[in-house]
């Protein structure tokens, strides 16, 4: 797994994304093993990133499913989630909080 891990968070590197965060949720009661965060440079950046991703990952990993925008990319690898945001949008939707919370096992606690 931590090569897998290496893998795509060396993939985003290599394409210039930026603040790349893993969080390790393996038996936190979450639907997948870990979650990976970057920020793109900017909309087209966001899709660009997608596409280069795809490009060195397959055949390797299967995408089972990608929702896709120009702000927001989640690629969904089964057991690994991977979302790339704009740095707007990842202000906005602070998904870093919820998945600290997750990884740190304080979920349902209050804040």
């Amino acid at each position: 797994m931590q090569n897998r891990i290496e893998k795509i968070t060396g993939a985003l590197d290599k394409y210039k994304a930026e603040n790349i965060e893993v969080f390790d949720l393996k038996d936190k009661n979450y639907f997948v093993d870990y979650a990976i965060i970057a920020s793109s440079l900017g909309s087209k950046h966001t899709l660009a990133l997608l596409d280069n991703i795809k490009k060195d990952l397959k055949p390797a990993e299967n995408f089972n499913h990608i929702d896709e925008s120009s702000d927001w990319v989640v690629i969904d690898l089964g057991d690994i989630l991977i979302h790339i945001m704009t740095p707007e949008y990842r202000v906005k939707y602070d998904m870093e909080s919820f998945l600290s919370t997750l990884a740190d096992g304080k979920e349902g606690m209050p804040l």
